[in-house]
């Protein structure tokens, strides 16, 4: 291979900024990050123009610190990688901007990364072993979906949501009981005190050849119980609805994933445990190899984009500087339409 590889990363596109330099050895030099929980949580959720504006306040120094902790300058890296959509579009073109900005200056190509493309490939920074191609379900705030990661830059979706994603429902759940924000840890907490099956909610679409993913309907059914149950036996009820519909969504991928070397999962709900543990005993009922990245690599973060910068630049592909921000940018551009899933797919 020669020379060691080094790629700056940068990540703004929602409510964490970061800058993060990683080798194409799987070496993650650096990373700083700067989260915003404390100037959205008046709010409750993400407020876009308060993340837009404290992503212009903290960028620059997070750079800076990701260079020094790393012991490289500017003129040390190979490439600088930063998000380019999808998310909120004031702060994509916060790190855009500033990618561009720095590796004009610095002379360096800029290699454009699409944040779910991050989060498909991040396993693969944190094992090495994991192979092209594999089963992934992305699940995050903003996005659930199953996708066949076929090779960098190659997706095929299998399923999506055709409402809400999984994180916007643990966040809601989440401000329906007053567990406060952000909304995923918190569920998850309260619900280790309660019991699973305490309060009936549904299971929407499981059990039906549809291969999507629908939260609407749960995410009503919570609202409607509040004040039937404790928050610790709704936050648990809730949860395990989720990874029920999560598993049978899943399950129903597999038998369409011919050739997936794993089951992988990513994305900020991937931190969840009791998610976690139910994915695993799927794979290994399977006969698949289960794979999640380090809970830090599950949640918005800077490594993730330099890795994805790092796979795309081996694979010779870089980005002109007058690449445009994008709020929307699907990873298989050509997956149908599905009904109602216009907004987040």
């Amino acid at each position: 291979m020669g020379m060691t590889m080094l790629i700056l990363g940068l990540e703004s596109s929602c409510d964490e900024t970061a800058a993060a330099i990683v080798t194409d050895d799987r070496q993650v030099l650096s990373h700083a990050l700067a989260g915003q929980e404390d100037a959205h949580r008046p709010y409750g959720g993400v407020v876009p123009e308060i993340a837009a504006r404290a992503h212009v306040e903290i960028i620059g120094p997070l750079v800076t610190r990701a260079l020094g902790e790393a012991n490289v300058t500017l003129a040390d890296i190979d490439a600088v990688a930063a998000t380019a959509g999808p998310g909120l579009i004031g702060g994509v073109m916060v790190g855009l901007v500033t990618g561009k900005a720095l590796a004009h200056a610095a002379g360096k190509p800029l290699i454009a990364v699409n944040h779910l493309e991050g989060h498909a490939l991040s396993p693969r920074l944190a094992d090495p072993d994991l192979a092209f191609p594999y089963l992934l379900l992305l699940v995050s705030g903003g996005h659930c979906q199953l996708l066949l990661v076929e090779g960098v830059g190659a997706y095929r979706r299998l399923a999506t949501t055709i409402d809400d994603a999984a994180g916007e429902a643990f966040d809601k759940t989440a401000k329906l009981l007053g567990l406060g924000f952000p909304g995923g840890p918190a569920v998850e907490r309260a619900a280790r005190d309660g019991a699973p099956r305490a309060v009936p909610l549904p299971r929407p679409l499981t059990g039906t050849k549809e291969p999507h993913f629908s939260f609407a309907g749960l995410k009503a059914a919570v609202a409607r119980a509040v004040g039937t149950a404790s928050a610790a036996d709704l936050a648990a009820s809730f949860q395990q609805a989720v990874v029920d519909c999560l598993v049978d969504r899943t399950k129903h991928a597999i038998a369409r994933a011919s050739g997936a070397t794993a089951l992988v999962v990513a994305g900020g709900v991937a931190a969840n445990g009791a998610v976690r543990t139910a994915l695993e005993q799927l794979a290994h009922a399977h006969d698949m190899r289960f794979v999640a990245p380090p809970l830090w690599l599950c949640t918005d973060n800077a490594a993730m984009i330099a890795w994805a910068g790092a796979e795309r630049f081996a694979a010779g592909l870089t980005d002109p500087l007058d690449t445009l921000a994008r709020p929307r940018w699907p990873l298989d551009p050509t997956a149908e339409a599905v009904r109602g899933a216009g907004v987040k797919a």
